[in-house]
């Protein structure tokens, strides 16, 4: 029995190890200095305002990406939720983020420069800024913003 048990558990770790080695051997290396983010405007998902650069992959495809936002002061982003988890650091600035469905300050956490947080799928929350703030992100694409009140989605108001 302790044979079996140790076959079935090296086919797992090699099964586990092969496919490790296939992801990895896709990467080719990135390497992008500070002044060289190409920054355009963050797509319509998201309140006017804000700037974006794509580091790496394509948020919009199926696959790792890697996204840096720059907010300005008083930039709002109402209460929402990914389908995916969403990996964020904040690189500058103050990024303020509460949890759940409903825009409430008071209900919000304070995350300064160096911070790092993980928001698994479907958790509903909202972020805003008081100063100007650089936030990177990455998760699996790919990438989409459900606004819990649909009104809030700024794509209806830029038809």
């Amino acid at each position: 029995m302790l044979k079996k048990v140790m076959l079935v558990l090296s086919l797992v770790l090699m099964m586990s190890w092969c496919a490790f080695a296939h992801h990895t051997t896709k990467a080719t290396q990135i390497t992008i200095l500070g002044d060289q983010v190409k920054w355009v405007n963050a797509p319509p998902m998201l309140p006017s305002g804000a700037m974006m650069a794509v580091l790496e992959g394509n948020p919009m495809k199926p696959g790792p990406f890697t996204i840096r936002m720059k907010a300005p002061a008083a930039y709002k982003i109402p209460p929402h939720w990914h389908s995916a988890d969403e990996h964020i650091t904040v690189l500058s600035g103050t990024l303020n983020l509460g949890m759940g469905g409903k825009f409430d300050t008071s209900m919000g956490k304070s995350l300064p420069a160096g911070s790092y947080i993980v928001l698994p799928a479907g958790m509903k929350h909202f972020a805003w800024t008081d100063e100007e703030t650089v936030i990177q992100l990455h998760g699996m694409g790919p990438w989409n913003i459900t606004y819990v009140n649909p009104a809030d989605n700024p794509m209806k108001h830029k038809q």
